[in-house]
């Protein structure tokens, strides 16, 4: 047992003993099915506090030969399957925190430190199979399979460090990558190589050290999403538990859309809202706010546009394949987008190709981000839509017009009306505060269409429905007139309050006053 070589179960230990556990040993099944076959190779990035370093110590405790484990698996989901038993405490398993090495190297490199304290546990294991001293990390795991036949395990947190941490040396990423394509790359003793960090491996430059490795970025999880975080079905479990509002935590924390699994929620932010009782921003106090900033500020045409319809509840398509897989090299504005995507600020619809802003959480987020200058536009338009709600519940339909007139000269630099959509984005922005109370739903399905927007509200807050239909160039009457033939108000047949229909058009005739509204209450029948 050490610290590299065949660590002990203490952290999954600690995991399992905590406040809350939910139990992500399934995710075993799928490394046990690509042990010593082409597939062995696994890079999984999720942003930061989304459970890798959980994921890591779960394997340790699962493959280390250093540890007894059993009883910690024992009622769990690994438990259950077929190869539980065959592969339990059976490897030698080589954790490595990348974190820990960059820290502790200091003056020296990385790799040279990483490799000296790894051997020197494999020369108390293996001292008798390795008569040389002086060999190297990689040329003395060969020995050792050659002479016992057993196989490694790697597993490897925050391999992208170097990347993220030391951005400018291009050098130092390039010795970097060379030393871990030498340590695992066609190396029969490598049974499994699992590394997490925040970016996936793709692309550094023309430099494709690790192109071995098979991705499972959030663009795309595939075998690993259900542990990509909490599902819908466990977060249901918790507020269950700890008497606290579904609806609301799915407002808070849900919004990150997979594949198969299109309800995943934070796992950090989850947890400390059911310990601490209440719903808040948990995930990004953890970190500065400057950190988004420095992204969304960024000079690439049409970023800035893409923000404010993202703001305003829209979606943006992107193309996630230019994207170098770095935090320094940028050529176009979807390569901010996609970085924004892997670390958390961003959702992903790989079925789309689109992105968005995923829940309440975030949103606030790039409200801080953009606080500080640069968007003072848009912030005046986020300040005034408190009073903008008060209008539309309370049927004041002009003032309501009056508003949108204003929030629309505030962002026409950004955000130029052209048609409903471009409209919808802007009506969205300006509705912004009803996201405390509300959850909106853009083109909404009802029986005969699309609604354009509505606004559903969350439990207990006592505010009416909203269903907002757009016109373009057309008329505010013709905007409600849909509303009634389309019966748009069927599909909130089991919404028990008060239902009000918004109608609004935009001129673009008008020079002043170009908006127009009509609000309705609608009385079930």
């Amino acid at each position: 047992m050490g610290i590299y070589l065949n660590p002990d179960n203490e952290g999954f230990r600690e995991a399992v003993h905590s406040k809350i556990y939910v139990d992500k040993t399934g995710l075993i099944a799928n490394t046990n099915a690509l042990l010593s076959t082409q597939q062995k190779y696994i890079c999984v990035s999720r942003p930061r506090r989304f459970g890798k370093s959980m994921a890591l110590k779960m394997l340790a405790a699962y493959y280390s030969c250093g540890c007894d484990s059993r009883a910690l698996f024992e009622g769990r989901e690994i438990a259950q399957d077929t190869d539980f038993n065959e592969h339990l405490n059976k490897y030698d398993v080589i954790f490595l925190n990348m974190q820990q090495f960059l820290i502790e190297a200091k003056d020296h490199e990385i790799t040279e430190y990483l490799e000296q304290e790894v051997l020197d546990e494999l020369l108390e294991e293996y001292g008798e199979l390795l008569k040389r001293h002086e060999i190297g990390l990689a040329a003395a795991l060969r020995k050792i399979y050659v002479k016992t036949k057993r196989k490694f395990i790697f597993l490897i947190d925050e391999w992208d460090c170097v990347m993220r941490e030391r951005q400018q040396s291009e050098e130092l990423q390039k010795r970097y990558l060379d030393f871990l394509r030498n340590l695992l790359k066609d190396q029969t003793c490598v049974a499994l190589a699992y590394m997490t960090g925040i970016l996936p491996v793709k692309k550094y430059g023309y430099h494709s050290a690790l192109n071995m490795f098979w991705e499972y970025s959030m663009t795309n999880q595939y075998v690993f999403e259900e542990y990509t975080g909490f599902t819908k079905e466990e977060v249901m479990v918790l507020c269950a538990q700890y008497d606290m509002d579904f609806a609301k935590a799915g407002s808070w924390y849900d919004g990150y859309r997979l594949k198969q699994f299109k309800h995943i929620y934070n796992p950090k932010s989850v947890v400390e809202a059911m310990i601490c009782q209440y719903f808040s921003n948990f995930w990004t106090s953890t970190e500065t706010y400057e950190a988004l900033k420095i992204y969304i500020d960024m000079d690439f045409d049409g970023l800035r546009r893409d923000i404010v319809e993202m703001l305003g509840g829209g979606h943006v398509k992107v193309n996630t394949r230019s994207f170098q897989n770095d935090m320094r090299n940028f050529s176009v504005k979807d390569d901010v987008l996609t970085l924004l995507v892997h670390l958390g600020y961003l959702g992903y619809d790989s079925e789309t190709k689109e992105v968005f802003i995923p829940n309440k959480e975030i949103i606030e987020e790039f409200e801080n981000a953009m606080s500080t200058g640069g968007w003072e536009e848009v912030m005046r338009v986020l300040m005034a839509s408190d009073r903008l709600l008060e209008d539309t519940l309370s049927g004041a339909a002009l003032r309501v017009a009056e508003a949108l007139d204003r929030a629309h000269m505030e962002v026409a630099s950004v955000l130029t009306y052209n048609d409903e959509n471009s409209l919808a984005c802007a009506i969205g922005l300006a509705y912004y505060s009803a996201r405390k109370d509300y959850r909106m739903v853009r083109e909404f399905p009802t029986g005969r269409g699309f609604a354009d927007i509505v606004f559903l509200p969350l439990p207990h807050t006592g505010k009416p429905a909203l269903v907002v239909e757009l016109k373009y160039d057309k008329t505010v009457h013709a905007a409600i007139q849909q509303i009634k033939d389309r019966v748009y108000t069927q599909a909130l047949e089991n919404y028990t309050g008060e239902l009000l229909l918004v109608g609004i058009n935009y001129d673009k005739h008008r020079a002043e006053n170009p908006h127009r509204c009509v609000i309705e209450k609608w009385t079930k029948k």
